[in-house]
Order: structure tokens, then C-alpha cells, then sequence
């Protein structure tokens, strides 16, 4: 019987290990193919929580990429004013705004920003991260301890590659690409 019961709770820790990873998995539609994205609720349980709240309710669908720099990263996430399927759109402003919900406490991880690595835009205030996010093209070892990262892309990183680059200087992309959807796997 104890051979049961052991069995038993192995099987059900697999499983649910299983099903915890898989609910932590994003799917990133671009024009140029499909991002998976694995989110770390274990080192940044909030903005992973407010990643996949706001992914999920689908408030992520039509928002431009409006800082793109070679090299760098590219940002997105604004989806006040850089939803091009909203009234609000404007593109001007895209990269000044968030979501209605209130903005995050900072948590700053051991996580290195390195290539495809997935954290919150924010001002200066450490503690003003909301909606927008950044996807590392290359290492950037001076954003470590200073961003919250909270994912990383797994698959699909070529796409990501192909995203329209922006200004040298600002980053800033006139005619930017977009988020198709970002959904839970």
C-alpha cells in the first residue's frame, strides 16, 4: 500500500510540474513567424502575473514596437497609446503610457539580460513598471539589477530579430511592426 501511496504522489508531482511549466509559457505571434516565451513566476511573480493578465485579456493585440535599437532591444507593451487597433493610438506618444492597473514594485532578479531575455520598461522610478516590456537583441550587462526581467524567448528568437529597427540614437520607428496576439500556450 505504501508502494501506492509513494507512486501515487510521484506521478502527481510530474504531473502538475508539468502543467505549472506549461501555464508559464507564451506564445508571441509576429508577422514573421511565432515567439515562445518562458516566463520565471518563481523570480518576479508580479510582472509575470501582470504580464500574462494583460497578454491573456488580449491587451497586447495591435501594440507597436516603438523602440527598436540595433543591437539593444526592442520595446513594446504600451497599450494606452501604441495600440494601433485602439482610438488612442498615437504613435507619437506610444512609450508614455501603460495600463489602467496600478504600476509594480521593482524586482530585480539574478537574471542577466542577455540575448532574448524578456523585462519591464520603466522610468527612472524603479517602481514604475506597469504594462510595457523589452526583449535584449544582445547581452546588456548594465541593465542587470536595475530592470525586472521576468522571461526569456526559447523559440522563435529569429523573429524577433526581424522586427523593424528604429532611429540609431532614440530607437524611435515610424512605420513600426506589432503584436499580432500574445497568448498563454
Amino acid at each position: 500500500m505504501k508502494q501506492v501511496i509513494y507512486l501515487f504522489i510521484i506521478f502527481f508531482s510530474l504531473v502538475s510540474t508539468k502543467i505549472n511549466a506549461q501555464n508559464n509559457i507564451m506564445i508571441l505571434k509576429l508577422t514573421y513567424g511565432e515567439v515562445e516565451i518562458e516566463l520565471y513566476p518563481d523570480k518576479a511573480p508580479n510582472h509575470v502575473k501582470r504580464f500574462k493578465e494583460l497578454s491573456d485579456g488580449g491587451k497586447y493585440d495591435g501594440v507597436v514596437f516603438h523602440r527598436v535599437i540595433d543591437g539593444f532591444m526592442a520595446q513594446t507593451g504600451d497599450v494606452k497609446f501604441g495600440n494601433s487597433n485602439s482610438s488612442d493610438f498615437d504613435l507619437s506618444l506610444a512609450g508614455t503610457g501603460g495600463s489602467d492597473l496600478p504600476n509594480l514594485k521593482a524586482e530585480f532578479t539574478d537574471i542577466a539580460h542577455t540575448r532574448g531575455i524578456i523585462s519591464a520598461a520603466r522610468s527612472a522610478d524603479p517602481d514604475s513598471a506597469n504594462s510595457q516590456f523589452f526583449i535584449c537583441f544582445d547581452s546588456a550587462p548594465h541593465l542587470d539589477r536595475q530592470y525586472s526581467a521576468f522571461g526569456k524567448v526559447t523559440k522563435g528568437m529569429e523573429f524577433i530579430d526581424m522586427i523593424k529597427k528604429g532611429d540609431p540614437n532614440s530607437g524611435s520607428v515610424l512605420d513600426p511592426d506589432k503584436i499580432i496576439s500574445l497568448r498563454s500556450k
